[in-house]
């Protein structure tokens, strides 16, 4: 197996004197749908903000194309081809969502392309993969509804042209026909592309679907890594770690 892009070596990360993560050894590889899974407080979020480096104090050694980043700034790590779609969207609701994805395209980037897209994205390409922003591209952005708002918030990642799209909780809030439309649907295209994925979520059936691998994560340590085949048999996992 070739070198990870990102990996996680004793990582243990918390707030103040709360140990949320407890030596956790994981690594992302391009190309394939890494799915994060762990009920409220398991250290799933954590997991991401360290690696960001957006708060927690961190123990151990994070790597990004093999190169150290333990405690550099965020916007650092993000240039070496990270795109961080956070929890609840964070979109700018005042502004158009056309100015939302202006902002993403004004910041400087290390890579022209993402890995294995083939091409850049560009304000036309995301409206051509996100037809409906098209539609809407005038609006303002706290107008628009969940679904919505989450297909901007991806379409602003993309724009920064990332190998590793990351997903904190996409599904958070949305109804299932939302889900499958927005998130599923186009996670699955742009795996489809060439596009690294790590997807941290709650929705077990979600990430069983769109995983290539999947992690759990149970009290800040890593109870279970392989295929979502070999979850999906594993019940008493499910119940004991995901209460599914």
């Amino acid at each position: 197996m070739s070198a990870p892009l990102i990996a996680w070596s004793g990582v243990s990360a918390g707030y103040d004197d709360a140990r949320v993560l407890h030596g956790i050894d994981l690594q992302v590889h391009a190309g394939e749908v890494l799915a994060v899974l762990g009920r409220n407080g398991a250290g799933k979020t954590t997991l991401l903000h360290a690696l960001f480096n957006l708060g927690p104090q961190v123990q151990g050694r994070l790597t990004v194309h093999g190169q150290d980043v333990t405690g550099w700034p965020t916007h650092r790590i993000a240039r070496l081809g990270l795109a961080l779609v956070p929890q609840g969207r964070g979109v700018f609701a005042d502004l158009a969502v056309r100015d939302n994805l202006r902002l993403a395209t004004l910041a400087p980037h290390t890579r022209s392309t993402s890995a294995g897209a083939g091409r850049a994205w560009t304000l036309e390409r995301v409206f051509e993969t996100f037809p409906r922003l098209a539609e809407r591209q005038r609006a303002a952005s706290g107008s628009l509804s969940g679904g919505e708002r989450q297909m901007l918030a991806m379409a602003r990642a993309l724009l920064t042209q990332p190998q590793v799209l990351v997903l904190d909780e996409p599904s958070e809030g949305l109804a299932p026909l939302a889900v499958q439309e927005v998130i599923a649907r186009h996670v699955a295209d742009l795996a489809r592309d060439g596009l690294t994925v790590l997807l941290v979520e709650q929705n077990v059936p979600l990430a069983l679907q769109l995983a290539s691998r999947v992690a759990v994560l149970s009290a800040g340590g890593l109870a279970f890594e392989g295929t979502p085949e070999a979850l999906a048999r594993d019940k008493a996992l499910q119940r004991e770690h995901l209460g599914v």
